[in-house]
Order: C-alpha cells, then sequence, then structure tokens
C-alpha cells in the first residue's frame, strides 16, 4: 500500500510562487516514476509534470513548461514541484502521482492552488 500527502498549497498572486511537496510512504516510491496532476473546476484533468526514479528525466506540458519545475529527494521519498510565475489559470486541485508499470496507478488526495489575478 502506498499513501502520498501533498502540502505546500494555498493562496498567491500572479506572478508569485509556490513549492508543492509530496511525502510518500509504504512500497518503494523512490523506484517508480512520479508526478504531478491538477484539475481546475469544470475541466478534465491535466499532466503537469513527472520525473524518473533517479531524478535524471523530467517531462512538462508547454502550458507549465519552463515556470514549474519538478525534482524528488529519493531519500526522503519526497518529490516536489516548484511554480513560477503563476498565473490564474494554473488555479486548480494538483496531486501527486506514482507511475508504476506505464500507469498511474496512486493518487494523494489533492491539494488546492489558487492563483488570484
Amino acid at each position: 500500500q502506498v499513501q502520498l500527502v501533498e502540502s505546500g498549497g494555498g493562496l498567491v498572486e500572479a506572478g508569485g510562487s509556490l513549492r508543492l511537496s509530496c511525502a510518500a510512504s509504504g512500497r518503494a516510491s523512490s523506484s517508480y516514476t512520479m508526478g504531478w496532476f491538477r484539475q481546475a473546476p469544470g475541466k478534465e484533468r491535466e499532466f503537469v509534470a513527472d520525473i524518473n526514479w533517479s531524478g535524471g528525466s523530467t517531462s512538462y506540458p508547454d502550458s507549465v513548461k519552463g515556470r514549474f519545475t519538478i525534482s524528488r529527494d529519493n531519500a526522503k521519498n519526497t518529490v516536489y514541484l516548484q511554480m513560477n510565475s503563476l498565473k490564474p489559470e494554473d488555479t486548480a486541485v494538483y496531486y501527486c502521482v506514482i507511475k508504476v508499470f506505464g500507469a498511474y496507478r496512486y493518487w494523494g488526495q489533492g491539494i488546492q492552488v489558487t492563483v488570484s489575478s
């Protein structure tokens, strides 16, 4: 069983920054790709970023590329999402995920990020 607990969300003004953290417990999460998704009200869930087990490979959609940075600390079983130059359209619930055998099988409970204009 894997548990993911997100922290670091909140309210920030446009142009500001937030850093999300996700602490994993249970199975050896350090062996798997971890990432983030988000879902805004009335919209579909959107991929935000992921990072492979070693931290040597990351991916982002164009909507956040250059503004968001994902990283991980395997000694702490924690993945981070540094979000800079935030925009109102980044407002969403952000979910931490673990990818196992090609599928995002484990999800956190989600944390709210609100960017005011």
